[in-house]
C-alpha cells in the first residue's frame, strides 16, 4: 500500500517502550537513543507537526537508581520506583529537549482521568492548550497513585494508554515503537518462517494468533496489547505504525511515507 498520505498527518502521538530508551542487557537508560529521540521529535515539531510522546521507562529507571537487581515484585516497591524514577527519566528528557529549545511537559495520568468526564475534559483542554503552545507533552501512568498498570501485565508497558490519548487528544497517527519490526505470522525470534504483514486493513481474529507475549527483562507490552491498541485508534480514525525502536529516526521515516513497520489502517 503507498503510504503518501502518512505525509500530511498533522498530531501525532508517539509511544515509547521500555526497550527502546534503556539497554537492554543492563536496564540502564541509553542516553544516546535519548538524545536522538529528542532531535527527531523537535525536528517533527519544526514541520508544524503536533506531537505527543507517552513514555514508558520509569519503574526501570527507577530499579537502576535504587540498586534493585530484578524486576519488583510488591506493589509498594514498583510504585516506589515509579516515583524514582519518573523524576530521572523527566530530568533527562528535559535536558535533552532544551538542547534543541524545544519546551516540553510532563502529564501524569490514570484509568480514572479517562472514565470521569470532568477529569477527562480537563485533561483535554490541558493537552489542546500545551499543543497550541508548541509544547511536546511526554505522557506516563502515575504509577504511584494508579496500580492498574503495573498490576496487570496485559495492560501493555504504555501501549493502552497511548491509544486512549491518541483518542483523547483528536491524533491521526499513533506511532508505537517497539523492540521488533512489527506484526508477523508468528514469533520471528522462534519460528524463522514466520512472515512479516506489511499492513492490516481489517482487524479479525485471525490476528490474534499472531500475537505473542513479551520475554524481555524490563519491558512488560507483548504483540497482544498493541494489536488492543490498533483497535482503540483505528475506531476512533487514527492510523497506527508498530515500528522497530531500535533506531528511532523511524519515526521520520513513517512520516514521509516510507514503508516502515506494520501499518493498521483506520
Amino acid at each position: 500500500m503507498d503510504r503518501d498520505f502518512l505525509r500530511d498527518k498533522k498530531r501525532v502521538v508517539v509511544k515509547i517502550g521500555t526497550t527502546t530508551i534503556t539497554h537492554v542487557d543492563t536496564g540502564h537508560l541509553n542516553l544516546g537513543k535519548m538524545e536522538k529521540l529528542a532531535r527527531v521529535l523537535t525536528d517533527i515539531r519544526n514541520q508544524n507537526k503536533e506531537v505527543v510522546v507517552v513514555s514508558s521507562g520509569a519503574i526501570g529507571a527507577g530499579r537502576k537508581a535504587l540498586g534493585i537487581m530484578e524486576r519488583p515484585r510488591s506493589l509498594a516497591q514498583k510504585q516506589a520506583c515509579a516515583a524514582v524514577g519518573q523524576a530521572r527519566l523527566m530530568m533527562i528528557y528535559q535536558k535533552l529537549f532544551a538542547e534543541y529549545n524545544q519546551t516540553i511537559a510532563q502529564i501524569l495520568i490514570t484509568k480514572r482521568t479517562m472514565i470521569n468526564e470532568i477529569s477527562r475534559h480537563n485533561a483535554e483542554n490541558t493537552f489542546q492548550e500545551l499543543l497550541r503552545l508548541g509544547v511536546i507533552p511526554i505522557v506516563n501512568e502515575n504509577d504511584t497513585v494508579s496500580t492498574d498498570q503495573i498490576q496487570d501485565e496485559n495492560f501493555g508497558d504504555n501501549d493502552t494508554l497511548s491509544a486512549t490519548v491518541a483518542e483523547m487528544v483528536q491524533a491521526d497517527l499513533l506511532i508505537l515503537l517497539s523492540d521488533i519490526d512489527g506484526l508477523y505470522t508468528d514469533d520471528p525470534r522462534s519460528n524463522e518462517r514466520a512472515e512479516f504483514i506489511r499492513c492490516v486493513e481489517k482487524i479479525d481474529s485471525s490476528l490474534a494468533a499472531c500475537a505473542k507475549g513479551t520475554d524481555t527483562l524490563f519491558g512488560t507490552g507483548g504483540m497482544a496489547t498493541k494489536i488492543t491498541a490498533a483497535k482503540i485508534a483505528n475506531a476512533v480514525g487514527a492510523d497506527m505504525v508498530i515500528a522497530n525502536g531500535e533506531d528511532v529516526a523511524n519515526i521520520s521515516r513513517i512520516l514521509e511515507g516510507k514503508e516502515v513497520g506494520t501499518l493498521f489502517k483506520a
